[in-house]
């Protein structure tokens, strides 16, 4: 075992000025403010309207928020990691572009995508990075411009994602502070209940999956809520038991935002107090790969030295995991 764990140092974020409220929703489908607030906790979303922009551009603004609160260049960085889900276009690496346009031209970079576990699974790998003692600055970000592969005429999900960004600076820890553990998990069953149909290898797009809609977003909703409510919880309990933690122990939890439900579920089976809830899913909703780094941007000034915080999402996939760490500084 290293001596040397992988501390979050800094942290930042983007999201776009346009907002796609509830009651504007209303306007384009079959629903209405109240039905979408109960089932989910969303209120308003975020959409990237700038033409020509992709979810690199969300990850480059993030990436600048968050240098112009630390003392770490972008020509010190040794990797850029960049989860995502919605790539700016096929074959070309968007982390490569982004690392290139943020000036971190040290660094190499790659994608990594298993759709909203996609941040979870970048602070492993970024981890297994830091505790190799090969590289000391490794910036993953995480940014999906979701509205891209929305369906704005199925309620089914155009009322759940929106658009956005975050990063995160992960540096060697000596003190104790970092990830300290985690669980990742996936089954390949989930395939055929969230997914795009189109524009892979198997179905190319054609002018036929453009008429059928088959570049789009595919839910099966009530089975993606039973698997997320029962494995998101289930390994946030774990993560807990494995390291001796109690609900006392900890401090914060930052969850996936895709459901409000499935955040209650999850804290509720940890036996936590809703206070340390972290949750800002009303204001953004589901930004895929960028929830948990969104959340630590907009918490950060309550994070300090030392907390116990669990991470968790679910995915796609199906893909789901649980995170500890110990938060490194005072904002």
């Amino acid at each position: 075992m290293s001596d040397v764990k992988a501390a979050i140092t800094a942290v930042g974020a983007y999201v776009p000025e346009d907002v796609l409220t509830n009651k504007m929703l209303e306007d384009m489908v079959d629903t209405n403010d109240e039905w979408i607030t109960a089932r989910t906790g969303i209120k308003e979303r975020r959409i990237l309207k700038n033409p020509g922009k992709g979810s690199s551009f969300l990850g480059i603004k993030a990436c600048e928020n968050l240098f112009s609160k630390t003392d770490t260049k972008a020509s010190e960085i040794d990797l850029v990691i960049f989860a995502t889900a919605t790539p700016d276009m096929p074959v070309a690496s968007s982390a490569a572009y982004l690392a290139t346009e943020i000036g971190a031209v040290n660094a190499f970079s790659f994608d990594l995508q298993t759709a909203c576990s996609s941040f979870l699974y970048g602070m492993s790998v970024a981890s297994s990075y830091i505790e190799s003692k090969k590289y000391k600055n490794v910036l993953l970000v995480g940014a999906d411009k979701m509205s891209s592969i929305i369906d704005y005429e199925d309620r089914s999900t155009c009322i759940i994602f929106g658009d956005g960004g975050g990063a995160v600076l992960f540096q060697p820890n000596q003190d104790g502070y970092g990830l300290q553990d985690e669980i990742l998990k996936t089954d390949g069953i989930g395939r055929q209940f969230l997914k795009i149909d189109a524009g892979g290898s198997i179905l190319p797009a054609s002018e036929e999956t453009v008429k059928n809609k088959q570049h789009y977003v595919f839910q099966d909703g009530k089975t993606v809520f039973k698997f997320a409510v029962s494995n998101m919880a289930d390994v946030s309990e774990r993560i807990m038991t494995k390291n001796n933690l109690t609900a006392k122990d900890v401090d914060w939890l930052v969850a996936h935002q895709a459901n409000k439900r499935i955040i209650d579920a999850t804290y509720k089976r940890m036996n936590l107090d809703e206070n340390k809830v972290l949750m800002n899913i009303q204001r953004y909703g589901n930004t895929t790969s960028a929830t948990l780094p969104l959340l630590l941007s907009d918490y950060e000034k309550q994070l300090k030295k030392g907390d116990n915080i669990i991470f968790a999402a679910f995915g796609g996939g199906f893909s789901w995991g649980s995170v500890y760490l110990k938060w490194a500084y005072n904002s």
